[in-house]
């Protein structure tokens, strides 16, 4: 243990650059999305140890500790103004249909047809006025791989 303690009293920048740049590998290599900002908490540290800020290996814990917590959760009220969780998955296909226009492509039987709806056809169901082929109609929402249908 005294041999840690004295390559860290040597050698302070190099222990925090290692420890930041090992952090930022295994983010890399597994994209965790935890591990950059403790990477960047571990580089900021490194850095004001070069500067010989004298604040001791508990002071060093301290900063990386306070920094690794402000910038994740910094990053996390960020990344909830740029991206919130009310906006549709790009990747939801189904989810995205809902409110999109419709175009009848086999007439309604007993509540149910065929619709055309963003590059391709779904079993459709109806309450109601049956539309005919070729009318339009509003997706309100799925049920399985149906969709429920309104006149428009």
């Amino acid at each position: 243990m005294e041999a840690l303690t004295d390559l860290h009293a040597a050698q302070p920048f190099w222990i925090w650059l290692a420890l930041g740049v090992l952090l930022l590998a295994v983010e890399a290599a597994f994209s965790t999305e935890w591990l950059l900002w403790p990477a960047v908490s571990a580089g900021v540290v490194a850095v004001v140890t070069a500067l010989n800020v004298q604040l001791g290996f508990a002071g060093e814990v301290a900063l990386f500790a306070a920094l690794t917590l402000a910038a994740t959760l910094l990053s996390r009220r960020l990344i909830q103004q740029v991206n919130p969780s009310d906006a549709p998955d790009i990747n939801a296909r189904d989810t995205r249909l809902i409110g999109q226009r419709a175009q009848v492509v086999q007439a309604f039987v007993d509540g149910r047809g065929r619709v055309f709806v963003s590059g391709a056809e779904w079993v459709a169901e109806i309450e109601g006025a049956t539309p005919a082929e070729g009318d339009s109609v509003i997706v309100e929402g799925m049920d399985g791989p149906k969709l429920k249908v309104r006149a428009a």
